[in-house]
Formats: C-alpha cells, structure tokens, sequence
C-alpha cells in the first residue's frame, strides 16, 4: 500500500485553518460497560484533556500560575458586562475569529466567480450557521429588494402565473433541514491529494434548515401537463442567468421555493430574497435569486449542463445531467491541519450524507481500511440530510490513517477512491465522493493522503 501526501503548498500555513476548540472533563457517567472501561484505560494512560485545535495551545494565553488561582475572581466577574442589544443583531465572539469562510487564491479568475468553504473542522452538529454557509457565484451576488422581485412560472401549464414575494409566502409553508453540496466539492484531490484541510476537500458543503412553498403546490397551481411534462427550467436573476434543467420528479417530490434559512429569510449570497431548494441534488441545481420556472418535455441544455457540471469518462465521452450527489462522509476532527497535543481519549467525529434518502451506517477505520467500526450516529437521522457521527479512540502515539465509510438507506457504499477511478479516470472534476485518508503522524500532526 502506497501513500501520496498533500504538500500544501497551494494554501496558507496550516495553522490558520485549525479550528478554536473548547477542553471540557469527560464524564463516563451513562455510558454503557464497555464505554466506561475504554474511558477509564484511556484516561489512565494520558491526561483527562482533548485538544484537537489551536486555540489552547496559543502561547499568548498562558495559564494561570497555579491551580488555585481559579479561586480568586477574574477581572469580568467584578464588573457590569455589555448591556442588552449592545448589538442588535447577534456576532460570534472575538476569540471565534479564526472560524470563517475562506477562498482559495487563484482558484478562479474572478472573485465574482469564486468561491468560499465552510470550515467544517469547526462546525459541531449538522446545522451551518448562516453566516459560514459556503459560497459559488458564477456572476457575483445580489442584494435584490424584495418588494420588486417576482416569480414567473410558465411552459406546459394551463397558465403562466407571475408570483410577489407577499403572494409568495401567503401560502402553505414547509421547513426541512437538508445539505446542500456543490457538484465540484472535493474536485481538487481528483489527481491526488492537493489541499491540507477538510475546509477546502469538503467545504462545499452546507445543511440549513429551508422554509418556503413546496414546489409541487405552485406546478399545481398553475395547472401543470402531467402527461408531457417531463423536466423544469429554473432561472436565476443574477447576473450570468444561471439556468439549469431538473427532472420533473425530482421537482414534484420534495423541492421548495425558498426565502427561509435557519430561521430568518436567506442572506444575499444564498439567494436572497428567493432560491430554489432542490434536496439530494447538486449544488447548482438550487437556483439563487430564482425569477422563473418553465415546465418543457426536455431537457433544456443550457449553458451549465451541456458546458459545465459535466463527468468526463476514460473513453472521452461526457456523462450529462448527473444530478444527483451520491453517498458520502468525512471526518473532520481529527482532519488535515489539527494536531494531536497528547496520547490518549479523542473523539472521532464526522458527517455523512448521501442525494438517495437517509444514512443507514458509517464505518471508521484507523488502519487504512484494513479493519472498520460502526460508529455512533447522533440524531436526527433525516432524509438528504447531514448525519453526524462519532467513535471513542484511543491513540498510542503512533501513526495512523483515519478514514470513514458512509452506506445509505438504498445501499450504496462509499468507495474507495481507486474504485471510482476505475470508472471514472483521473481527469474528472465533479462528483467526487471518494473516501477520505488523514494521516496522522507519530507526532500528532494530520495530513491529507490518499491510499492506492
């Protein structure tokens, strides 16, 4: 079995990825047997704490001197603090700086065409937060005044209508929590591993919860051919048009027009005031600042379908209209860029997801794939959504290759990356769910690598 590392030389030092992280005593208190007894042998043979970021390791903090220094009142404890609404609208705290959206230079020409990763590494559960939901204009982003904007829907129905957003969000309203994942996540490593972090192999990749109109109660609205309608052209209103063509199925099944994002309507780089939530599907399919929908009995062959989001195949042709995002996880913590302050008790923890429904079971291997253990799935485990899982290990101080394995409800498994190459080559760009490889070195340090 052969290795190939990541040089990171493309990025900034590794450093400046490292996720803030929080040291809390673990408790075994109601863990089963044999939980409890790996916690009590883990503990044993190494300190109670974790670090899997930089935060506590900075030496600008140093430590109190002394352990009863606790005892004695902090400077903040002695004083009034900020009044309420000191900022009307909330912001994470100055210490969480360094958890942010990031580019990657030189990725494409234009910054208006460019994107931002979420940084996954520091992100805990399955929601994204607004504000770190990852980014991909193709013409830059749009501030547009609700008031003015509207939808039209027309094609193979019985009558085009033209909606306001007011009429809009009149109507019967859904909110579900799905991931979003851009077609092209992951497309860096296709030829071996190029970047050092899970913020940039994984980080286009978001999970919000939506709220909106189910698609399927506008298409019935206006009086949709069920008979001959067979695909549906959305449209956004940004500056490049971006038009892109989606099965009718998948349009009637559980698609939203949206205007909610975790709870407040979307920001204005994800479509504000309203975009199209296709779940399952890639990323681009989900239509920002969405203005029309036309129901045809074809697909429409637009510029990002018959140009763009394409599978090049080792014979030359190109596969069109794969839609859909296929099973997939990650584990980010440990992951490229961490290190491992000591020996002893981590927490493996990651996400799976899969465009086919729920999933069923994530394995993790720390022997490269030689052996794997089911881990934990926390909950909720919903449909076309993040799934977060965790596995107790212990580490010895030597190295290891840490990998997940994700199977969803319809049974597709993860491969491995050298099983996708053998269908798909190596000159491929999307819909790259191949497993991930971290290396993690005797001393502590995390790699991307690939196995083959």
């Amino acid at each position: 079995m052969s290795v190939r590392r990541s040089v990171g030389r493309l990025l900034p030092a590794p450093e400046n990825f490292i996720p803030d992280a929080v040291l809390e005593e673990i408790s075994a208190q109601g863990l089963d047997a044999s939980r409890r007894d790996f916690l009590r042998k883990s503990f044993a043979a190494a300190s109670a704490t974790l670090a899997a970021g930089s935060a506590l390791a900075a030496t600008d903090h140093p430590a109190p001197d002394g352990d009863m220094a606790i005892l004695q009142p902090s400077a903040h404890s002695t004083r009034l603090g900020h009044p309420v609404a000191f900022t009307p609208y909330g912001s994470p705290s100055k210490h969480e700086a360094n958890l942010q959206r990031r580019e990657s230079p030189g990725l494409t020409r234009k910054r208006e065409s460019s994107i931002s990763f979420t940084p996954l590494q520091g992100l805990f559960g399955i929601i994204t937060p607004s504000g770190l939901h990852f980014e991909r204009h193709h013409a830059g982003w749009h501030d547009i005044d609700p008031r003015e904007h509207r939808l039209m829907i027309n094609g193979l129905v019985s009558t085009a209508k033209v909606y306001t957003m007011a009429e809009l969000m009149r109507l019967p309203s859904v909110s579900r929590m799905h991931f979003i994942e851009c077609g092209a996540n992951s497309a860096m490593d296709w030829g071996g591993p190029a970047v050092p972090t899970v913020q940039y192999t994984h980080g286009m990749l978001s999970c919000c919860e939506f709220t909106g109109v189910p698609l399927s109660l506008l298409l019935e609205d206006c009086g949709i051919d069920k008979q001959k309608a067979k695909w549906l052209l959305a449209e956004g209103s940004d500056g490049a048009s971006l038009t892109r063509s989606i099965p009718i199925d998948r349009a009637l099944d559980d698609a939203i027009v949206a205007w909610g994002m975790n709870g407040e309507m979307l920001r204005p780089e994800n479509g504000y005031p309203l975009r199209l939530v296709v779940p399952g599907l890639q990323g681009v399919c989900w239509v920002k600042w969405l203005r029309r929908l036309e129901v045809g009995d074809a697909p429409f062959a637009t510029r990002e379908e018959s140009t763009q989001y394409l599978d090049l195949m080792p014979d030359g042709l190109q596969r069109q209209y794969t839609v859909i995002q296929e099973c997939k996880s990650v584990i980010t913590s440990p992951s490229g860029g961490q290190r491992l302050l000591d020996k002893g008790f981590y927490n493996v923890t990651g996400l799976a997801w899969s465009g086919r429904g729920k999933i069923a079971r994530v394995d993790v291997s720390v022997d490269g794939g030689r052996n794997w253990k089911t881990a934990r799935l926390e909950s909720p485990i919903l449909p076309k959504c993040l799934t977060r899982f965790n596995l107790d290990w212990a580490w010895d101080g030597k190295p290891y290759i840490l990998q997940s394995r994700a199977i969803d409800e319809a049974g597709h498994v993860q491969p491995k990356i050298a099983e996708l190459r053998a269908v798909r080559g190596k000159r491929s760009v999307y819909h790259n769910n191949a497993i991930q490889s971290w290396q993690v070195s005797a001393a502590g340090e995390v790699m991307n690598v690939q196995l083959s």
